[in-house]
């Protein structure tokens, strides 16, 4: 099992088998093949050469592919962005109120505070389009979103409205309606999957943090060390060959940031979990570094993320909330999003 050290400590992290084969297997390998028609790639100037060969095509795009085969257009797209920043940017001003009571099992406890946080006091049927759970099946979010759209109605005048909510309550048929329900979930559930992964996933690689640490460096070497977006799919294409004659046409390319974050060719010390690293390190340009994808396609949810998670981390930090002394390991399922599967913080000398 492997260790990540963290100011003298360590802290044992379980990897899924198949996460822990590609460290074992091809840590510092800048181009390999995982299967016969897949190649990976750690390199950064060949993924970087992949990523620049042509934009990520419809079905690479996990937010925005086709909704059931109705494509989703950039009118569309641009309008999901800009009500979700919204609504986070709305959250992030609020201030005062009581301190919340994190307590309990993350990044569970984390995901229903950024839900509540972010679109409020909504009514069921888009509150369920966040929950966790949805991620079991296709079939099971696709029956919230046909059911939800069936029989939603308006909510009273005294209800705030989310701007994506408003979205959705704008579509003039049942079947845009549908639609749009699903691009609420495909935008509203990923902030608070990632930003609560991500918080999890620190407070387990390095708490408590050193006072003078800033919330920023531990949440960029979070994101270096166990990136919720560890991979990124581009499926074949003629113009990969180009960039390295053993990229065949027909091959898929899995570009793997898991690896590239800690190849000892690019970092100093990569298993240690070091803050303060970034203070003499530019997360935009470091070599390999791409928690958000590259600089000509960063990911759209980076300005939310990035506020967001650290405000959950002053609130953790401020509350004196800390991890379970009696937890000793942590596992890392293979998933989605990579993160700490269950991390149980304690309030004062509780366990």
């Amino acid at each position: 099992m492997p260790e990540l050290r963290a100011g003298g400590r360590t802290r044992p992290v379980e990897f899924a088998p198949r996460i822990q084969a590609l460290l074992d297997r091809h840590l510092g390998s800048p181009l390999f093949r995982l299967e016969p028609d897949t190649v990976g790639l750690a390199g950064p100037d060949l993924m970087n050469g992949v990523l620049a060969t042509r934009p990520a095509n419809a079905a690479e795009r996990p937010t925005f592919k086709p909704v059931r085969g109705r494509l989703v257009d950039r009118t569309d797209a641009a309008a999901f962005m800009q009500a979700v920043g919204g609504d986070v940017r709305a959250a992030l001003q609020r201030t005062g109120g009581p301190v919340p009571d994190l307590s309990g099992t993350w990044p569970h406890v984390a995901h229903t505070y950024l839900r509540d946080l972010v679109f409020g006091d909504e009514s069921l049927r888009f509150r369920v389009l966040v929950d966790r759970r949805l991620e079991l099946t296709p079939k099971i979010t696709w029956s919230a979103v046909a059911s939800g759209a069936a029989f939603l109605r308006p909510p009273r005048r005294d209800v705030p409205l989310s701007r994506l909510a408003a979205l959705v309550l704008g579509s003039t048929s049942y079947a845009d309606r549908r639609y749009a329900m699903y691009l609420y979930r495909r935008v509203a559930a990923p902030v608070c999957f990632t930003v609560s992964a991500l918080v999890t996933n620190a407070l387990w690689l390095g708490a408590p943090f050193a006072d003078d640490v800033p919330d920023r460096n531990v949440i960029l070497e979070a994101l270096r060390l166990l990136p919720p977006s560890w991979n990124i799919l581009r499926v074949a294409s003629p113009e990969f060959a180009a960039v390295d004659a053993r990229i065949r046409a027909d091959d898929d390319v899995l570009l793997l940031p898991l690896l590239s974050h800690r190849d000892p060719g690019l970092w100093e010390d990569p298993a240690e979990f070091a803050p303060e690293r970034w203070d003499g390190l530019d997360s935009e340009t470091h070599p390999g570094y791409l928690p958000f994808g590259p600089a000509s396609e960063r990911c759209w949810g980076r300005h939310m993320v990035l506020p967001l998670a650290e405000r959950l981390l002053t609130i953790v930090r401020e509350s004196g909330l800390r991890v379970s002394p009696h937890q000793t390991r942590a596992k890392v399922e293979l998933d989605g999003l990579l993160e700490i599967a269950e991390l149980r913080m304690v309030r004062g000398s509780g366990n």
